[in-house]
């Protein structure tokens, strides 16, 4: 950017003919009757949000970066149509210059600009030079590293990227990255022959074969797909197949994972319906909550005056004798009728030993 020839553009004339311009783009100011910073096309133009505190870059020299940060600079020089002040399009003026006032304004500004765009360190050495293209010359000849070692590294760094844990962009985005770098260190001839589209071409494959061998083995199926295609496509639309593989995947297992949620609610709510009736006692006979075994009246007898309710009330009818003690219903279930009787008579036997005063007393504590 800043190892360019200059061409004495913007140096004013001091010939008796009074006061022209020599650079041909200042040419038309005597018809339009403008100031050279009051012509848009100009480059000593300067506009209202062009200020020395702007920055025209989003990453600082820090050194190593040199070779990025020298063609971001150059590309924001270029929009501001300032490049000419750091590439030695227009050298330096002298007071008896013409347009000196407008040159030194801008040079100041560009001057400004760079500080702004170098890190901390880097723009103490460089604060006390005269122009922005010795700037630009001095940092060059410091940071800007040979081709042939940057060829190296660029292509072992080529050599050993692979997705890994990265995503789809992510990795594409480090390739292209390093091809673009790589491309500016060894651009194709010019020429208007065929074979240029050839290369191109070729270029174009080693892109999509070294992006294909780099995915993760769970690219396997689809790069098999794409390697059979004839021709191969371009290397954007490679990376838009494996892009949109990428997303139905991560949809379909956000498909998969929501009956799982759904059958997890369900189980938690019949485990917790569950544990609510397993905090109730459970008779293993008769299959009925609210009692155990060794409460169960069908194994030991219903005792006197007891109602049931719903359809065990005709079951238990009919199995009080005569007595007011319900008959077990384990007669029912198999035993002899000795047994039985056994059972009945020892029931009868309890009563009969109370006494005449004990059964009044009974009788009074039932009533009350």
């Amino acid at each position: 950017m800043a190892r360019g020839g200059g061409n004495n553009g913007g140096r004013g004339s001091s010939d008796s003919g009074g006061s022209g311009i020599n650079n041909n783009r200042f040419a038309n100011l005597e018809t339009n009757d403008r100031t050279p910073g009051e012509d848009s096309s100009s480059p000593y133009f300067l506009s209202n949000n062009e200020n020395p505190g702007l920055f025209l870059v989003s990453t600082h020299l820090i050194g190593s970066n040199f070779n990025s940060w020298n063609r971001a600079m150059s590309m924001a020089l270029v929009a501001k149509n300032k490049l000419c002040f750091v590439d030695g399009s227009i050298d330096k003026l002298t007071v008896d210059d013409l347009v000196y006032g407008s040159w030194s304004r801008c040079n100041s500004m560009v001057m400004s600009w760079i500080l702004h765009s170098v890190s901390k360190d880097i723009a103490e050495s460089i604060m006390y030079l005269d122009s922005a293209v010795d700037m630009l010359s001095d940092l060059y000849d410091r940071f800007h590293q040979g081709n042939t070692p940057r060829v190296f590294q660029i292509k072992q760094l080529l050599g050993n990227l692979v997705q890994g844990s990265s995503d789809v962009i992510g990795y594409f985005t480090r390739l292209r990255t390093l091809w673009e770098e790589l491309k500016d260190f060894r651009p194709f001839p010019v020429c208007s022959c065929g074979a240029m589209k050839q290369l191109i071409d070729l270029q174009q494959q080693g892109y999509v074969l070294q992006f294909l061998m780099g995915l993760n083995e769970s690219f396997s199926q689809v790069r098999a797909q794409i390697l059979m295609l004839d021709p191969l496509p371009s290397i954007n639309k490679v990376f838009s197949l494996i892009v949109q593989e990428e997303r139905q995947r991560s949809l379909s297992s956000l498909n998969f994972s929501q009956p799982s949620v759904v059958a997890y609610g369900a189980s938690s709510s019949n485990y917790n319906s569950y544990k609510g009736k397993k905090d109730k006692p459970y008779c293993t006979h008769c299959g009925i909550l609210g009692h155990t075994i060794e409460k169960c009246y069908k194994i030991h007898g219903y005792p006197p005056g007891y109602k049931p309710k719903g359809k065990f009330s005709d079951s238990v009818k009919g199995q009080h004798d005569k007595s007011g003690y319900s008959k077990p219903i384990v007669n029912q279930t198999g035993l002899s009728s000795e047994i039985f009787e056994q059972t009945e008579q020892s029931l009868v036997h309890d009563r009969s030993t109370l006494t005449s005063s004990q059964c009044q007393q009974l009788i009074s504590f039932l009533s009350s």
